[in-house]
């Protein structure tokens, strides 16, 4: 049977793959799980529970706060909050769990569980897969005054908001930010945060009731936000996704400027302030090779970990790395969160314009981007991409061909009999003239 569990949460299209019943039994599960582990203090144990704008949330936070309660777990609904303002709320509160109802950039139909431990760290695989391994098991109920309470949590986004704030050493006055929430979490603390910093915001992509989150909107959608910013002469732009751990962004004339250029933005800032000790930067395979080269021409190294905020995440703490993130825009600065968090992100690249007096163009300029092509080979055997003799061979020759001005991966897709081939190189004729001809070959030598 197939892991629960993904790399992030569980997640599926809500009430035929995530049930409230699923959503009780997990809770639940969590709950026995960890006070076996000790992860409980020995005291009435507390969980904060929030959610994204779909409109299944209603009924699963629900679900998740009875699996809690009957659990004997204290439960504060926090309402309508970014995943990562759910984890700043479990680190500073002291709680022993946080429940995230939400699916991320999925479309709304969808929905998911993300459990946070003590601290607002993700909980490790070994933890989930006790958790799955529980469902369903026969328990003794508590009764009388031994159930959990269930109250709301009325402060929750003024308290992640007032924090991030703090984290800036500067006001963002006289920047002009148009503000794309992806009708998600962030449609509350995104434009207050930004407001509350100094900055003049026009949100787009705001509505409440959940029916559109991400639909056309947000970070994988920047067209709306792109149009927004020209139109009204703005700054710059910023677009979160639907839970709000993620942010990209637009400049003045409307380019896009992803995740690779602003972590880059980011980590000199680090570095021309002190705060980068370690000199590194830690990305997955999938980051831009202009990425690598810019950073090196700054003495600045970058650690590359396999596709997901999960392996980011567990590089950057072996090695207490304070930055690293994702091409999506899902960056980590651990100094200030324990996660992702798209509109920490976002301050802080508008901090480094007004302590350069830079525009957003000038400063994401110094990644430049090499052309990149990829081509998913579809029916062919995965497990054979890193072995097989004439892939390897045509693969070895590419590189040999690219040199240092570009790079080949090869990557099996994680759910489909898929090879993803990816050649950065000097210019995109090149690129794609060599991707066509390791895609054939793949398709030749690894067809089922």
């Amino acid at each position: 049977m197939a892991r629960l569990f993904g790399t992030d949460g569980v997640r599926g299209r809500a009430n035929v793959d995530i049930t409230a019943e699923l959503a009780v039994e997990l809770s639940v599960a969590a709950a026995h799980v960890l006070a076996t582990l000790g992860a409980f203090d020995g005291t009435r144990p507390r969980a904060i529970v929030a959610r994204d704008t779909r409109p299944s949330g209603d009924f699963l936070s629900a679900a998740v706060a009875a699996g809690l309660a009957s659990a004997g777990v204290d439960v504060e609904d926090a309402g309508v909050l970014p995943t990562p303002g759910l984890a700043y709320l479990v680190e500073s509160s002291g709680a022993d769990l946080g429940v995230m109802l939400s699916a991320s950039h999925n479309p709304a139909p969808d929905n998911g569980i993300k459990f946070f431990a003590r601290g607002g760290t993700k909980l490790p695989d070994e933890v989930e897969d006790a958790i799955e391994a529980r469902l369903d098991e026969k328990w003794d109920r508590p009764q009388g005054d031994r159930v959990g309470a269930i109250r709301e949590y009325p402060l929750a986004v003024d308290q992640y908001v007032g924090h991030l704030v703090q984290t800036l050493s500067r006001p963002l006055d006289g920047l002009t930010v148009v503000a794309d929430c992806a009708n998600g979490a962030a449609f509350r603390s995104g434009p207050a945060v930004l407001q509350a910093a100094g900055a003049t915001v026009h949100v787009i992509g705001d509505r409440t009731d959940g029916k559109q989150i991400n639909e056309d909107c947000g970070s994988t959608h920047l067209e709306g936000l792109q149009e927004a910013v020209v139109r009204r002469g703005a700054d710059v732009g910023v677009a979160f996704d639907g839970d709000a751990d993620r942010c990209l962004a637009v400049d003045a004339e409307g380019t896009i400027v992803d995740g690779d250029q602003l972590m880059g933005i980011l980590a000199l800032a680090l570095s021309d302030r002190g705060e980068l000790p370690d000199h590194t930067l830690v990305a997955t395979v999938m980051s831009n090779l202009g990425l690598r080269i810019a950073m090196r021409k700054h003495g600045i190294a970058v650690i590359q970990t396999a596709v997901g905020d999960r392996y980011v995440l567990e590089e950057m703490n072996r090695g207490d790395h304070p930055i690293g993130g994702e091409q999506s825009g899902h960056v980590v600065m651990s100094r200030y969160a324990t996660t992702g968090d798209g509109e920490l992100t976002a301050l802080h690249v508008l901090q480094r314009m007004i302590e350069t007096g830079s525009t957003l163009a000038e400063l994401a300029g110094v990644v430049q981007r090499l052309p990149q092509v990829m081509i998913n080979v579809q029916g062919v055997d995965k497990t054979r991409a890193g072995i097989d003799r004439g892939v390897v061979q045509a693969v070895a020759q590419a590189e040999a061909e690219l040199g240092e001005t570009g790079r080949v991966l090869l990557r099996p897709s994680g759910t489909e009999p898929v090879v993803r081939v990816m050649v950065e190189a000097a210019t995109h004729e090149q690129a794609q003239e060599i991707t066509e001809r390791l895609a054939a070959i793949v398709q030749e030598r690894l067809a089922l």
